[in-house]
């Protein structure tokens, strides 16, 4: 990582975050033998697999393990230098007080950057999409089936006349009956299904699709949502009449998106979201730091940009927080973590719930590593705003969406906050896609884009084997996301057609 020079695969390698950290990580491929002796003299005591944790130093029972000059745990027995330090010799510490953080109260003070632009869609409404679709919009489950029908006709017999238009999505989810409609959360799935259809890749065009006797009528969502936008399946005689009346519909709106054309945009107008999963020790100093690398430079080009997973920054919060530009964003921040500390206790969920076996077997101890490698993917850049679940971006520059960490259930959120692409860092590996939204997928070791040369877009690993430097792959990453906002190039999973369902988060009572 000091220079650009490329490392010999058979030298051993290990990495050091900060000075201060009395653990390291095996950057080896396949991992490192006993007996393996680095430069500086260190041997190990066993063997360690590849991303797996080196004690620099001996540990004594009950003292603090420091990676990237933060405490991620105690040693819960004498750990000898040398040795591998697995997760289960480390100890949760206890999580920072929200009471005690501060925001340092600074606006970004950062040269803009100039002359960037990409292709975009633009809309009425003044955003920008990457892609040109028509998403159908179900109020219930209820009306998957039929909605599903028709649009699977719409592919074949309709979409190949309109071909300005890249795809014809239902936009379905498990909410809209059965479900405490006015009960404690329910505002969070409410918001985000009308959010979803708002998303600027649709291009302004609202079709619904309702059953006609769901708690989520169709008004909740759009008050004055007129009869062309709208199929009530319990109006119509019949399911051929269901499907025909969806496809009229839907053909109408067609015409309109086909008239869209791409048209030279500056950066001001992408949305970006950022997220990772599959996560390695890896993630946070190799692709997370390349992805927070380009997204200062997003900011400085004036883009909206957010990142989320309340779990998988709650125990790095007290980083986050002197970045907030004010004391109201800070109220904001703390309130989110609160919400979802209080989420987590009424089900006696502990924290570390969330670092998953396929985390920890790539060498995360527990989610305090997590978190702390996991939030430099947001960069450097002051904190303008703070979303509750499902709400619209707001403000240029980076922006905290709270969702939970499930991948499918924090993409989904950030649709509907508005993202217009997404920046996915993984370290396990992951065939996660939105088809609604451009899915970047950023390794964060050269092992995995090796097995998966089909399925990575970006290979963070030469960070960690002095290929690449972080600045060389933030703007190969920035790059990247114009040439895939304009369509110029396409991710691998969407040339793969690889497509995840949505999931709406509804923390609401079920009835």
């Amino acid at each position: 990582m000091k220079d650009s020079s490329v490392i010999e695969k058979q030298k051993p390698l290990y990495i050091k975050v900060n000075d201060k950290d009395n653990v390291a990580i095996v950057v080896n491929k396949g991992g490192l033998e006993k007996g393996t002796v680095f430069l500086d003299g260190l041997e190990l005591l066993q063997d360690i697999p590849e991303a797996n944790k080196i004690a620099l130093l001996d540990i004594k029972k009950g003292d603090p393990i420091v990676r990237y000059g933060e405490v991620i745990g105690y040693a819960n027995e004498n750990i000898k230098k040398g040795s591998w330090l697995r997760e289960d010799k480390v100890k949760l510490p206890k999580a920072y007080s929200l009471d005690e953080l501060k925001s340092e109260c600074k606006e970004n003070n950062l040269e803009h950057l100039k002359g960037y632009t990409f292709m975009g869609y633009k809309n009425k409404d003044g955003s920008v999409g990457t892609k040109n679709i028509l998403g159908i919009t179900t109020t219930v489950q209820c009306s998957e089936g039929v909605l599903n029908v028709a649009v699977e006709r719409l592919k074949k017999e309709v979409l190949p006349k309109y071909e300005n238009v890249d795809d014809v999505i239902a936009l379905n989810h498990l909410y809209g009956c059965g479900v405490a409609i006015k009960g404690k959360g329910a505002e969070i799935p409410i918001r985000t299904i009308k959010n979803l259809a708002k998303n600027a890749n649709f291009g302004g065009e609202i079709l619904i699709v309702s059953l006609g006797c769901e708690k989520l009528v169709y008004d909740m969502l759009f008050p004055d949502l007129e009869k062309e936008n709208l199929i009530i399946l319990q109006d119509c005689n019949g399911f051929g009449a269901m499907v025909e009346e969806i496809m009229e519909k839907a053909e109408c709106k067609l015409k309109k998106l086909n008239e869209r054309k791409r048209e030279e945009c500056p950066v001001s107008d992408l949305v970006v979201g950022l997220q990772c999963g599959g996560s390695d020790a890896f993630s946070g100093v190799t692709a997370n730091p390349a992805v927070g690398y380009a997204a200062d430079l997003l900011v400085r080009a004036g883009a909206k940009v957010m990142f989320s997973e309340v779990t998988e920054i709650r125990d790095a919060v007290h980083l986050l927080a002197p970045r907030t530009v004010n004391e109201e964003v800070l109220g904001k921040l703390v309130s989110e973590m609160k919400w979802y500390d209080e989420y987590l206790e009424q089900a006696n969920v502990d924290r570390d719930a969330n670092p998953s076996p396929g985390n920890k077997k790539g060498g995360l101890s527990n989610v305090v590593d997590k978190a702390l490698g996991s939030v430099a993917k947001s960069g450097s850049t002051r904190i303008v705003d703070v979303l509750s679940p499902g709400e619209r971006i707001r403000k240029s520059g980076m922006t905290y969406a709270a969702t939970p960490a499930s991948d499918f259930v924090c993409g989904t959120q950030q649709l509907a906050s508005g993202i217009t692409i997404q920046v996915f860092t993984t370290g396990r590996g992951t065939t996660y896609n939105l088809n609604v939204s451009p899915v970047i997928k950023v390794s964060t070791n050269s092992t995995l884009k090796e097995k998966w040369f089909d399925l990575i877009d970006v290979d963070a690993g030469q960070i960690a084997t002095g290929e690449k430097t972080i600045e060389e792959k933030g703007w190969e990453i920035f790059n990247l996301i114009l040439d895939i906002a304009s369509d110029r190039k396409k991710t691998c999973a969407d040339k793969h057609k690889i497509y995840n369902a949505l999931a709406v988060f509804n923390p609401a009572p079920v009835t």
